[in-house]
């Protein structure tokens, strides 16, 4: 089982900062593609950013220029730097990983998510 722990969440004024991590643990062989999503209840969830493993990245159109997605491998830990922040971008985010569990290449696969943390961005 592949357990996702965020943490970094919080409360902060429009145009500042926030930066979020996510670490995989428990049985994993590999990590495919780590990547975050957003959800407001207004709104269904959605993808932010993704990131590879081999380091290729994808962007929501809202977010391109103001958040980065970076992933330590060797950690398995996601992270997702998020400047310039708007009241728009308040959200619960919730990290997701894919890849192979257990100790050996195989047809298994793992698709987790992690509980979700609160970023509340203030006008």
């Amino acid at each position: 089982q592949v357990q996702l722990v965020e943490s970094g969440g919080g409360l902060v004024q429009a145009g500042g900062s926030l930066k979020l991590s996510c670490a995989a643990s428990g049985s994993i062989f590999s990590i495919n593609t780590m990547g975050w999503y957003r959800q407001t209840p207004e709104k269904l969830r959605e993808l932010v950013a993704a990131i590879t493993s081999g380091g290729s990245t994808n962007y929501a159109d809202s977010v391109k220029g103001r958040f980065t997605i970076s992933r330590d491998n060797a950690k398995n830990t996601v992270y997702l730097q998020m400047n310039s922040l708007k009241p728009e971008d308040t959200a619960v985010y919730y990290c997701n990983a894919d890849g192979t569990p257990g100790n050996t290449a195989g047809s298994a696969w793992f698709d987790s998510w992690g509980q979700g943390t609160q970023v509340t961005v203030s006008s």
